[in-house]
């Protein structure tokens, strides 16, 4: 069928930019493509999410345009600003020209002085680009307003040049860490995934994808140990980032498996709240039994 087809393609792209897939991250990204519709990823911290936005761009051998949000953000920072000092500086210039300040005012409101912005840069690329919106639940609910007029139409609206219209759609890429909730028309505009922690053999394929020279037994290990972790009770718990820092870390101090000091020494690579590092050292002998590392005896 030409639909599997087409999905075996993009999981060989994806592949081929060495991101481990699954059946669903799959199907997710040939909907977007195919309805050219935004894909909105939610899902925890550190579980790939960015990853796809970038796999996609090197894979479509076209530019990733990021808007990273924030609390605060409005449209002067993710869409356009007018270059003020420019602005200045050319009517200062002009000062002793005979131009009307009509002239003066449409010459200094134009392109040549507006500064593109993600959203705008995203629209007006040379070729269709690959735009992440990044962890849109940090920024204000007002934000995502300004959110429905490019995504619905694929234009901006400047009300001192009017309105710019997208040369090329944009592979629109929505990641939320579900800080806050997000409204029901940003959620009716996207195609929705949600990307969870990956079971162990995933992981470990990760693991073995980006850390290539890793010994075999280290890295189950490690896999193992962070599969254990993320079933405590942590503020905050360890996504695929911290795995493959804390398995190059490793493997490049030649470490072959894991122990207690080792583990002691390096749990700051792993976890980044003092009282989850408290909680992981008093239960670190009982890890270390799980994951195979040390057995009951050696205690005794």
């Amino acid at each position: 069928m030409m639909e599997n087809k087409e999905l075996e393609e993009i999981r060989h792209m994806l592949r081929e930019q060495g991101y481990i897939t699954e059946p669903s991250i799959v199907m997710s990204v040939f909907l977007a493509k195919a309805l050219k519709k935004p894909l909105l990823i939610e899902g925890p911290a550190g579980v790939g999410k960015t990853e796809i936005a970038k796999v996609m761009s090197r894979a479509l051998d076209t530019d990733l345009i990021r808007l990273q949000c924030y609390e605060g953000l409005d449209a002067t920072h993710a869409i356009y600003e007018w270059n003020y000092q420019q602005q200045l500086l050319h009517l200062k210039l002009e000062e002793q020209s005979d131009k009307s300040l009509e002239e003066r005012e449409q010459n200094i409101f134009s392109e040549r002085f507006l500064l593109k912005r993600p959203l705008l840069q995203a629209i007006t690329h040379h070729r269709a680009p690959v735009l992440l919106i990044d962890e849109i639940d940090r920024a204000d609910e007002e934000f995502e307003s300004f959110l429905l007029e490019i995504l619905s139409d694929w234009q901006v609206s400047i009300p001192e040049i009017g309105t710019i219209k997208a040369t090329h759609i944009p592979q629109v890429i929505v990641t939320s860490n579900r800080v806050r909730e997000l409204s029901e028309a940003l959620r009716r505009r996207c195609l929705y995934l949600y990307v969870s922690y990956p079971e162990f053999e995933k992981e470990l394929q990760i693991v073995r994808g980006k850390v290539p020279g890793i010994d075999q037994k280290l890295g189950e290990q490690i896999c193992r140990f962070m599969q254990e972790v993320r079933q405590m009770r942590l503020e905050k718990i360890p996504g695929v980032a911290e795995t493959l820092d804390w398995a190059m870390a490793l493997s490049a101090l030649h470490i072959d498996h894991l122990d207690k000091e080792i583990v002691e020494s390096t749990l700051g690579i792993v976890l980044k709240d003092w009282q989850d590092i408290r909680q992981a050292s008093l239960s670190l002998t009982e890890l270390l039994e799980k994951v195979g590392a040390i057995s009951k005896f050696e205690n005794l």
